[in-house]
């Protein structure tokens, strides 16, 4: 990940592109619709939310990206497919938009109560016990992401760390969640791959024969 920080074009790339936002999220004025809105916090490349948009036109979407120079990644991706120089509302991926900021951020930028679903895909483990903190399964950050989230939401969450994944599942109801579904070998479950769209590291993790965990979280409120 370090060697993606420093990528010269990347900071006024991310700066001056119509597809970032800049400033606290008007739903409504954004994206000019009703439609439920969907979050990748940590969104890396893009590739999930992109393939995300392109099968549900019906929900809109933000990628959240910490790092500009990883952000970079996706606008390019948005090059190839002919569309990043033009208008978001005139483009395909019209439903897609992206913030670069900390998740722990996200507040400042999205109303409450404003997401219907999140997704957590291959989130940094921390491993360190001193950096719990730090995860984004954590109980501190799952309540952050009940604030964002309307009565009902949902929180899906994929990795192949089965350490991570324990954790959380020591977690979200701390955070005031309940436990919607639970695997530890995401793939072997026939009915909930039809649906399954891969990450970049889900799709190499999986390769190597690692098995994927996932888990859904629903927010009581």
């Amino acid at each position: 990940m370090s060697r993606l920080r420093n990528i010269p074009k990347a900071k006024e790339a991310v700066r001056n592109s119509p597809w970032v936002l800049k400033e606290a999220v008007d739903k409504a004025a954004v994206f000019e619709n009703d439609a439920p809105l969907h979050l990748e916090i940590g969104m890396g490349k893009g590739r999930f939310i992109m393939a995300m948009s392109q099968l549900h036109p019906e929900t809109d979407y933000i990628g959240v990206e910490v790092y500009e120079s990883v952000l970079y990644r996706a606008l390019q991706r948005l090059d190839e497919d002919g569309i990043h120089g033009k208008e978001p509302d005139r483009a395909d991926h019209s439903n897609l938009r992206f913030l670069c900021v900390n998740a722990v951020d996200l507040p400042e930028y999205l109303e409450d109560g404003s997401v219907d679903r999140i997704y957590l895909n291959f989130s940094d483990p921390w491993p360190k016990d001193r950096h719990a903190h730090r995860r984004l399964v954590s109980a501190g950050f799952l309540r952050l992401f009940s604030r964002l989230l309307k009565s009902g939401g949902i929180i899906e969450f994929k990795t192949d760390n089965t350490g991570l994944f324990d954790y959380g599942l020591t977690q979200y109801e701390e955070a005031g969640f309940e436990l919607l579904y639970r695997t530890y070998d995401l793939h072997a479950d026939q009915e909930e791959m039809r649906e399954n769209v891969m990450t970049e590291y889900e799709e190499k993790f999986s390769a190597k024969g690692n098995k994927i965990c996932k888990f859904k979280i629903r927010v009581v409120k």
